[in-house]
């Protein structure tokens, strides 16, 4: 045996002796909103990469990305370090000089919807571009077609929109409706890994779609992103943005690949400048690692049994709490089949109980709950001062504001968790009428 395979021996020793898990204890063991589902098979993974120093970009990085694109049916996918930043990627590519007539300009406006997670809304701003805020539905806690529609504009160039913890969104319509008007459309699908609307997967109805790999998430790098896109054109421009701005398209370590390094002009530099080191974007350094390409790898096979937990998690969570009273249960768009993030709650105004008052309740058996992000941002005092507009009223980004919460349905989530945790907000609403 040599010395990496003992150690990757004691390794998987080492998973088995820390991993099993205590008994669930009701009020005792946390039940966290969300959770990543660890096996031997990733730890292994992390430590043969830590082992052969991969700790940069590498083979186990483009592996990924190639069955990750794969899996959606689309040509490219770029691993990056994070959701937000493959949002900042999708928002920036759109401003590319290489779009000419196409390409976004400050002032601009992006459709977006006001109730949500700030990484979809702040890269239409940090590339001077101006958000144009929709309400969504309660219940399925997006906007519609119809709302966007009445939102674009004479500047409107673009719609930039996440499917709500998993829920797609009117996507097949809105992407009809990008395509008829001259629309971009980025799908922000961070939370909807392996949802589907009209059988078809969300992430492959826009020009982009960006993914996060942050523990919560479907699948976990620990931290970490993608961009995916059938547009070979707006893929190029991706990889360029995400790799300092670069023209050349050689890998890190590659010289020549085009046979025509040293025969370039562009720009104002002199024929023959090293293509290696010309700049075509203000780009960024959004890389991933390869212990993170690693690890995407070994997450990717477990991708159809960490979406069947988190459906079924999701409807015994709706089965058992059907017809409580108070309480605006979710529900799928119509026509969707949605890979579920989390179950949300919005308390009626007519309840005889308030959202703090169940969400307290909740947090005292330890069920962890989590508020729908940022709720309705344009509240928060980071958008106060921004250019921005507002279509018709943000009434229901109100009401989530005030009275929505979420809890898990990760695969972490036992059936008796999941039982312990409607149980007791039954209980807690039984005590209250």
């Amino acid at each position: 045996m040599t010395t990496k395979e003992l150690l990757l021996e004691l390794a998987r020793k080492y998973h088995q002796e820390v991993a099993a898990e205590d008994d669930f204890k009701p009020g005792v063991t946390p039940l966290l909103p969300a959770g990543a589902v660890l096996a031997e098979d990733d730890r292994i993974a992390l430590v043969e990469a830590a082992l052969e120093l991969r700790i940069n970009t590498g083979g186990a990085s483009r592996k990924f990305e190639s069955r990750f694109a794969r899996y959606y049916g689309l040509r490219k996918a770029h691993l990056v370090n994070s959701g937000s930043s493959a949002n900042l990627l999708a928002a920036s590519a759109l401003t590319s000089p290489l779009l000419e007539d196409r390409r976004l300009e400050p002032g601009d406006e992006v459709i977006t919807v006001a109730a949500g997670f700030p990484t979809t809304v702040n890269p239409i701003v940090q590339n001077g571009l101006t958000p144009v805020f929709v309400d969504v539905e309660l219940g399925t806690y997006n906007a519609t077609a119809e709302r966007v529609a009445e939102a674009i504009g004479p500047r409107t160039r673009a719609i930039m929109m996440a499917h709500a913890l998993g829920n797609p969104f009117e996507v097949a319509e809105i992407a009809a409706l990008a395509e008829e008007r001259e629309l971009f459309l980025v799908e922000d699908n961070c939370d909807a890994v392996g949802s589907t609307y009209r059988g078809r997967l969300t992430g492959t109805f826009g020009d982009f779609a960006t993914v996060s790999f942050y523990p919560a998430h479907h699948l976990t790098m620990g931290e970490g992103g993608c961009v995916l896109t059938d547009n070979l054109a707006l893929a190029r421009i991706i990889e360029s943005l995400r790799d300092w701005g670069r023209d050349c398209w050689c890998e890190p370590g590659e010289d020549n690949k085009c046979m025509k390094r040293f025969s370039y002009q562009m720009g104002d530099l002199p024929h023959g400048y090293d293509h290696k080191y010309i700049f075509s974007h203000v780009g960024y350094n959004l890389k991933a690692t390869d212990l993170q390409g690693a690890l995407g790898l070994t997450q990717l096979e477990k991708l159809p049994d960490f979406v069947d937990a988190r459906r079924r998690n999701w409807r015994r969570l709706r089965e058992a709490l059907d017809g409580l009273p108070g309480l605006l249960l979710p529900s799928a768009t119509p026509g969707s089949d949605p890979s579920w993030f989390g179950f949300v709650l919005t308390v009626r105004p007519d309840a005889p109980f308030t959202r703090k008052e169940l969400v307290d309740f909740l947090e005292a058996r330890r069920i962890g709950t989590r508020r729908f992000f940022a709720s309705n941002l344009t509240r928060h005092p980071a958008y106060l001062d921004r250019p921005h507009r507002i279509v018709g009223d943000l009434t229901n980004s109100d009401t989530i504001t005030e009275s929505s919460f979420w809890i898990g349905v990760h695969p972490r989530l036992t059936g008796e968790m999941v039982d312990y945790m409607a149980g007791s907000i039954k209980e807690f609403v039984s005590g209250r009428h």
